[in-house]
């Protein structure tokens, strides 16, 4: 066995006579009944019948809130609910949803997220129209904790269909969002779940680049998936203490094998530049502007530790000046 397969858990073929839909919608909780019914209204919506759909809520055992409650009063029976029996961790969950799910197709949904009418219909018919493809996604939307559209994801192509040199761009940082896409049941069987080695934050990331290493990927153009961006989420609670940029740091090692050696190197090397540049530019100054300039200061910190190329000094001496005459203002 190798040394990845031990942090990762065996997603096994569904049992032969069971119920094979078409689709798995697997939506993972943990505190987030809120939001939860947004979720769910929006895959509901484009519910297609238990045939075709398996829908299923897989609670982390949520001690703030009630989503069994919530599953009732909106999935009137046609959702499945399960709740670990104690708190397992979000990977875990994670892992969780990928095992008990039948379809063909798995779409992991985070209860506070959700997706557009037509997602449905349009990434079946990516998976249709090139069946050696292993995942397939959308561009998404950021929303704000009240549904807000922010911005949306970058433009990847100008035309849905399978990405040149997808593996390369993946791999030096992260261009979508979980709920933008789907992935063939068998690519999860055959490559195996979420690595537990990923304690924070960007679990999806090194999937993304290991189911890429493995497989064609599709893209869709249209912004059909909703990714919420909230001060309460998982992300900014380990933004904070700077185990964000630990783990993606972790994660760049993770995936060096997965990429073709003649560019494995540079393809690091760039990875490691482009988060410290992530950290500098966009969470320092997060944590600067909610007062905290202990998290700021942990970011440029652990930032450093990716990267000291030129490009990072620079952005890290565009912060001090910024917020030199910040302080000098006030």
């Amino acid at each position: 066995m190798s040394e990845e397969c031990l942090y990762r858990a065996t997603i096994p073929p569904v049992p032969e006579g069971e119920p094979r839909p078409l689709w798995s919608v697997m939506i993972p909780t943990y505190n987030c009944a809120d939001y939860l019914r947004e979720t769910l209204a929006s895959v509901l919506a484009q519910d297609p019948g238990p045939e075709v759909m398996q829908i299923e809520v897989i609670d982390d055992h949520s001690t703030k809130d009630n989503p069994a409650a919530v599953v009732e009063e909106l999935g009137r029976g046609r959702v499945s609910f399960y709740q670990q029996p104690q708190n397992v961790g979000y990977i875990k969950n994670f892992n969780t949803c990928l095992q008990r799910s039948h379809g063909h197709f798995i779409h992991l949904l985070h209860g506070d997220d959700g997706v557009r009418d037509g997602f449905y219909r349009s990434l079946q018919q990516s998976f249709e129209s090139r069946p050696e493809i292993g995942a397939a996604f959308c561009r998404h939307i950021y929303v704000d904790e009240h549904g807000h559209w922010l911005w949306f994801s970058t433009l990847e192509q100008p035309e849905s269909g399978v990405l040149n040199n997808w593996l390369e761009q993946i791999a030096v940082v992260n261009r979508l969002q979980p709920p933008s896409m789907v992935v063939r049941r068998d690519a999860y069987e055959r490559l195996g779940g979420f690595d537990s080695r990923i304690s924070c934050c960007a679990e999806d990331w090194e999937m993304w680049v290991r189911i890429a290493a493995h497989y064609p990927v599709w893209y869709e153009v249209e912004p059909l998936a909703l990714y919420r961006v909230h001060s309460t989420s998982l992300t900014g609670r380990c933004a904070r203490t700077g185990q964000n940029v630990r783990d993606l740091r972790r994660i760049v090692e993770i995936v060096h094998p997965y990429l073709p050696t003649s560019i494995a190197t540079k393809l690091s090397v760039q990875a490691r530049e482009n988060w410290a540049i992530y950290a500098i530019k966009y969470i320092a100054p997060q944590m600067l502007d909610i007062g905290d300039k202990v998290a700021a200061s942990t970011q440029i910190q652990e930032a450093l530790k990716c990267s000291h190329s030129l490009k990072v000094m620079k952005e890290l001496a565009s912060l001090i000046w910024e917020t030199k005459k910040f302080w000098l203002k006030a």
